[in-house]
C-alpha cells in the first residue's frame, strides 16, 4: 500500500478509541487536516452527539472481533484503547486486543500503526498499568507494520482522568494527608500537545518508526503539581501532611470518594505514581517533534480551567466505551467541573414577547419580586467586602455587557434568552439564565436556571449555606415574572 504522502487521495486513517478522551479530539483534528477518517466503535450510537460524527465513516465492531472490514484500504491505523481496571485480567485482555489489531493491520497492508503509550523506564519495576502500556507497544511493533509509539505521562486537560483527579483533590481539600508517592517526579503534557503529536505521527511519513518519549517543559513532583494547581486556580495554599503508611490501594479508595474517578481506575493510576515518568535525557526533544515549544504546566492548567468553567470539555475520560468508566453519558454531570444548579420552570398564558419583557424588567426599581430584603442584604454584604453590591441599579438600556445590580448581562436574545453573570465577591462563578419558549396553546414556558461553579471547598460550603434562601427566593422570582407578564405591568 502506498504511503499517505505518495497517495493521490487523502490518507485514510482508522481511529480506534474515538469515543474516548484522546480519540475524540484526534478524529476532528485529522479531519481538519484533510484526512479521510474511519472510526471503530463498539457502540456507534455514542458518536452521535459529536459535531464531527457525520464526517467520518463508522465501522461497528470491537477489538475482539473481525477487524478486516475496518482495516480495508487503511493507510494508518491508530491504537488508542485500553482496558485499564476492567477486572483482574484486564492486562491479559489488553494484550489479546493488541495482538488481534496487529494481525489485522499486517494482513490489510496498513502502512503505519500509531500508538499512544505511557512513560516509564523499562528497567524499573513498573506498575501494572505502565507495564501493560509498554507490552502493548511491543506487540504492535512486532507486527511487522512500521509503528510509531508516543509515550506520555500525566495528561493535563479538562476531562482527563489525571487532571480531574488532581483538580478535585486540590479543589475540595485545603489540607491533605498524603502518601509517599506525592514525591514521585513526572513530566505533565497538555492534551492539545498530545493531540498535535499524534496528528504528526499519523500524517508525516518522514517521522521514522520507533518509540518517542514526550513531555512538557516542567518536571514536577505530584505535590508540586498540587501546589501549582492551587496557585493557578486562585485557591489558598494547600497544606500537605505526608504519612508513610498510606498505601496506593488505600489512596485509591480516598480518590474514588473525593473525585469522579472510579476506584478501579483510581487504583491503577495511583499505583502508577510510584514510578517516575520523566522523558529520558537521550530522547528526541518534544519541541522538535511538535515543531514548537510544548505548553508549560501552569498554562496547561489555566487552559483546562477555562474550558472547565465554560463547561465546554469536548471529551472526558468517562466517554470511553468500557464498563469501568461508570458514568456512561456523553456529558456527565461532573464533566468540565462540579456544577450546582437550581432550576425552576412554569407555564404562562402570555406570549413569549410579554414574558421576555417581564424578564428584562428585573433589577433596579423593579427589584427581584421575592425576598427583596434578602437581595438587598446580600448586596450590602457584597459592598462591605469590596464588591459592587446593588448600587449600580439598571442601565438606561439593557444590552450585552451592561451591569444590572450585581449582575452583568452575558447574553440577550429577545424574546427567548437572558443570561446574567454575578460580579459579587464569591468563592466561585454564579450565573442566572432565563429561557422563554412558545407553547402550542399560544402561551410560553419560562425556565429559570441558577448555576454555580464552586471554587474549592469554600465554594461548596457557600452554596449549601445559601441553599435554604434559594428555596424561598427563586420560586418567588419565577412566579413574579409570570405575574408581571400576565398583568402587563
Amino acid at each position: 500500500m502506498t504511503s499517505p504522502v505518495e497517495s493521490a487521495r487523502p490518507p485514510r486513517v482508522l481511529v480506534t478509541g474515538a469515543t474516548g478522551y484522546v480519540g475524540g479530539r484526534l478524529a476532528p483534528a485529522l479531519l481538519e487536516r484533510g484526512a479521510s477518517v474511519r472510526v471503530l466503535a463498539r457502540t456507534p450510537a455514542k458518536l452521535a452527539p459529536a459535531p464531527w460524527s457525520d464526517r467520518v465513516e463508522v465501522a461497528p465492531g470491537s477489538l475482539d472481533g473481525d477487524l478486516g472490514p475496518a482495516m480495508a484500504d487503511v493507510d494508518v491505523a491508530v491504537y488508542l484503547v485500553h482496558s485499564i481496571g476492567e477486572g483482574p485480567e484486564w492486562a491479559t485482555t489488553e494484550r489479546r486486543h493488541a495482538e488481534n489489531f496487529a494481525r489485522a493491520a499486517r494482513r490489510a497492508g496498513v502502512s503505519r500503526i500509531v500508538y499512544l503509550g505511557g512513560l516509564g523506564r523499562d528497567t524499573d519495576r513498573l506498575s501494572a498499568h505502565l507495564a501493560s502500556r509498554h507490552a502493548v507497544g511491543r506487540v504492535l511493533a512486532a507486527s511487522g507494520v512500521p509503528t510509531v509509539e508516543l509515550r506520555a505521562g500525566v495528561v493535563i486537560g479538562s476531562g482527563s482522568a489525571s487532571f480531574e483527579m488532581l483538580r478535585y483533590l486540590v479543589d475540595v481539600l485545603p489540607v491533605m494527608v498524603t502518601p509517599r508517592w506525592v514525591s514521585t517526579r513526572c513530566q505533565p503534557l497538555a492534551v492539545s500537545d498530545v493531540r498535535d503529536l499524534l496528528v504528526r505521527a499519523v500524517l508525516d511519513p518522514r517521522l521514522a518508526p520507533g518509540v518517542y518519549e514526550v513531555g512538557g517543559p516542567d518536571v514536577l513532583t505530584y505535590a508540586e503539581m498540587m501546589r501549582r494547581y492551587a496557585r493557578v486556580a486562585g485557591l489558598p495554599e494547600r497544606r500537605l501532611i505526608r504519612v508513610p503508611f498510606l498505601s496506593p490501594r488505600l489512596s485509591s479508595h480516598w480518590v474514588g470518594l473525593v473525585t469522579p474517578v472510579p476506584v478501579p481506575l483510581a487504583a491503577e493510576l495511583v499505583e502508577s505514581l510510584i514510578n517516575e515518568v520523566v522523558v529520558s535525557p537521550s530522547a528526541l526533544a518534544t519541541e522538535t517533534l511538535l515543531g514548537r515549544p510544548p505548553l508549560g504546566f501552569d498554562e496547561s492548567v489555566a487552559r483546562a480551567l477555562r474550558v472547565t468553567r465554560e463547561g465546554g470539555a469536548p471529551t472526558t475520560f468517562a466517554d470511553a466505551d468500557y464498563a469501568v468508566f461508570s458514568a456512561q453519558s456523553t456529558d456527565p454531570d461532573w464533566a468540565g467541573g462540579t456544577v450546582l444548579r437550581d432550576v425552576r420552570s412554569t407555564t404562562v398564558a402570555a406570549s413569549p414577547e410579554r414574558v421576555f419583557a417581564a424578564v428584562t424588567a428585573l433589577g433596579g426599581a423593579t427589584g427581584w419580586h421575592a425576598g427583596d430584603a434578602l437581595w438587598r442584604l446580600r448586596g450590602l454584604l457584597d459592598a462591605l467586602v469590596g464588591g459592587p453590591g446593588m448600587r449600580r441599579g439598571r442601565p438606561a438600556r439593557l444590552q450585552v455587557g451592561a451591569p444590572l445590580d450585581f449582575w452583568r448581562v452575558e447574553a440577550l436574545e429577545a424574546p427567548r434568552r437572558l443570561a446574567l453573570r454575578a460580579e459579587m465577591r464569591l468563592p466561585g462563578s454564579a450565573h442566572l439564565t432565563f429561557e422563554v419558549a412558545p407553547t402550542t396553546s399560544g402561551g410560553s414556558t419560562l425556565t429559570q436556571t441558577a448555576t454555580f461553579y464552586p471554587r474549592g471547598l469554600l465554594g461548596r460550603l457557600y452554596w449549601y449555606a445559601v441553599e435554604p434562601f434559594h428555596r424561598f427566593v427563586f420560586p418567588g422570582l419565577v412566579a413574579g415574572i409570570a405575574r408581571e407578564a400576565l398583568t402587563g405591568a
